[in-house]
């Protein structure tokens, strides 16, 4: 009775330990995807960074930083044909940890990622084909080199988007918003930032609108562009290079409208304190 007694304690104090390793381990993975497959992150804190390369399966390394990195769990509720992961912290503490991700996916294979979300943390994807749709709650969100389509948000946060084949939504609630290169139709909007947008292409339909409650509004685009273009500002100045009728309202601020070429697409820039500009880009 007693030997049972010893190796029932045993066997208690090895599961704990296998326990604790489980709970504390860095997460190191790889899937094999085909392609439309999905991929998705949710982050507490910490960076997720994606990024293209020359191999078949999609790689991931989850790493744990900060004094109380042993009490946070990676947890892979992965099925076929998706990859899922997420981060799980006690139920109850204040801890000091975040984990980092760094994933790699085939840059020649087109995939979903349809929930990459950091609550506190920066997302960065570059080289990549598939659409995206990103999420910080506080962090900057950073996309780069995609062909497919893009829908970004931050509460606060900047976000960057640079040459991407296809359509970009963005909004942020509390921070600038850059969206250069882009062969798409483009929508952005933010309460508090600037917002700067180029475009490259000369979409032939989707309407596009872009503005700031509290910030300047710049866009760029091709001299061939082809809109319905209406802008304002309630508190201050017009810059056009296109042939549009601007109008003063003071009190009230300044208005300009006009079609520009065939008018196929409706652009809407505004902002309610700030400068709006609509200017050629250079050839």
């Amino acid at each position: 009775m007693k030997k049972n007694a010893i190796g029932w304690a045993v066997l208690a104090v090895l599961a704990s330990l296998m326990l604790t390793t489980a709970w504390g381990q860095d997460f190191q993975r790889s899937y094999q995807l085909a392609p439309g497959d999905r991929i998705s992150v949710s982050n507490v804190s910490g960076e997720i960074s994606i990024t293209g390369y020359n191999g078949a399966a999609v790689t991931v390394a989850a790493f744990r930083e900060g004094p109380d990195k042993d009490m946070v769990q990676i947890q892979d509720q992965s099925s076929p044909g998706h990859v899922s992961l997420t981060v799980q912290y006690p139920s109850s503490g204040s801890y000091k940890a975040s984990v980092r991700f760094v994933i790699q996916v085939p840059r020649t294979s087109s995939y979903q990622f349809d929930s990459l979300k950091s609550a506190s943390g920066d997302i960065q994807v570059t080289d990549v084909t598939g659409d995206i749709m990103a999420k910080a709650a506080s962090g900057d969100i950073t996309i780069q080199q995609v062909t497919g389509n893009v829908q970004a948000s931050a509460a606060s946060g900047d976000i960057k988007v640079t040459q991407v084949a296809g359509a970009v939504t963005a909004s942020a609630a509390s921070g600038d918003i850059t969206a250069t290169g882009i062969a798409g139709t483009v929508s952005a909007n933010t309460a508090s930032g600037d917002v700067e947008v180029e475009l490259t292409g000369v979409p032939g339909s989707g309407d596009m609108k872009f503005s700031s409650a509290s910030g300047d509004v710049k866009v760029k685009a091709p001299a061939q562009l082809n809109a319905q273009v209406e802008m304002s500002t309630a508190s201050g100045s017009i810059k056009t290079d296109f042939p549009l009728t601007i109008e003063d309202l003071e009190p009230h601020g300044k208005k300009a409208y006009g079609q520009v070429g065939s008018g196929a697409i409706k652009l809407k820039i505004s902002t309610a304190s700030g400068d709006v500009q609509l200017i050629r880009s250079q050839p």
